[in-house]
């Protein structure tokens, strides 16, 4: 059965964010020395798919801390972006106790154990890092690591 939404981690966030401001800013991002522009096309793609979008406060927080690690006049482009796509997600709030009651908390911290508390069936973790994705597949959720889709597109 195809996923009803994607739950969308912070680093992709922040690629689709900076990405969706402009492409060109994507190769003088601090924290996107990894990615292409062919790499925000595959993303955008994949969620355009998808029905709905998910994202936890946790997520959104560190994609705003780490998006901002590039100069001005792009940083303020980028926030200003940033803030007209949040509305287009679904956020669902889980408590920190919640997300550190659970068994990934002392591997993969708050954020990722959060996203892992909202994983159900018809959703789909999208992630780019390993760890938080092999957790998922431990717990029999449907994950995707993004890395595999930019090898395997290239």
């Amino acid at each position: 059965m195809p996923a009803n939404a994607i739950v969308l981690d912070a680093n992709l966030l922040v690629l689709l964010i900076v990405g969706a401001a402009s492409r060109s800013y994507i190769a003088r991002h601090k924290r996107l020395r990894a990615y292409a522009a062919r790499d925000f096309a595959l993303l955008t793609d994949m969620l355009s798919a998808a029905p709905r979008i998910i994202l936890t406060p946790n997520t959104v927080t560190e994609a705003s801390n780490l998006s901002g690690q590039i100069a001005e006049p792009a940083r303020s482009h980028i926030f200003a972006v940033f803030r007209a796509l949040l509305p287009t997600a679904d956020e669902i709030y889980v408590e920190s106790t919640k997300a550190a009651n659970h068994m990934a908390f002392t591997r993969l911290g708050v954020a990722d154990a959060a996203l892992l508390s909202i994983m159900a069936e018809n959703r789909t973790l999208v992630t780019a890092d390993l760890d938080l994705y092999l957790e998922a597949a431990r717990h029999g959720y449907a994950a995707i690591n993004f890395n595999h889709l930019i090898e395997a597109n290239r």
